[in-house]
């Protein structure tokens, strides 16, 4: 049986399913927040996790190289999303953490892509609902993330 492109019981088909609706919807969350792109948020949301970082810290967390870290950090902090300064261990390096308006904007993106799958979860009849968010759970639990 297929549905939307998506043949019951082909796992690679579900999953592949899945990664696009997450994907639209922090697309499109991103862009409901004032076209903040998604390297952008990105790199907010690995700080938000590590709790702030140095610039090097970032960059691996984020899978990017140094240098096009140093320039998306500089875009980061003239939007003052991002404080820079520096680090209170090691004089040499900087410490990235998220200011307020960061942590605001991230609040609203999380909230944006929350409606956004809230929106598709409605779609599932309501009472397998809940055996749905089960089941994502368990596949959350699952990650390595």
């Amino acid at each position: 049986m297929q549905v939307d492109g998506v043949t019951a019981g082909s796992g690679d088909d579900v999953l592949l399913a899945l990664a696009r609706m997450s994907m639209d919807a922090s697309v499109r969350a991103s862009g409901d927040v004032g076209g903040v792109s998604p390297v952008q948020l990105r790199a907010l949301t690995a700080l938000r996790q590590l709790g702030g970082a140095n610039l090097a810290q970032l960059s691996d967390e984020i899978g990017i190289t140094v240098s096009t870290g140093s320039r998306l950090v500089n875009r980061l902090v003239a939007a003052e999303w991002v404080d820079r300064a520096a680090s209170p261990h090691n004089r040499r390096e900087i410490s990235l953490t998220l200011t307020e308006n960061g942590k605001h904007l991230l609040r609203r993106y999380d909230r944006r892509r929350v409606t956004l799958l809230r929106e598709c979860l409605e779609r599932v009849p309501a009472e397998r609902q809940e055996a749905v968010l089960d089941a994502l759970a368990e596949l959350a639990r699952a990650s390595p993330a």
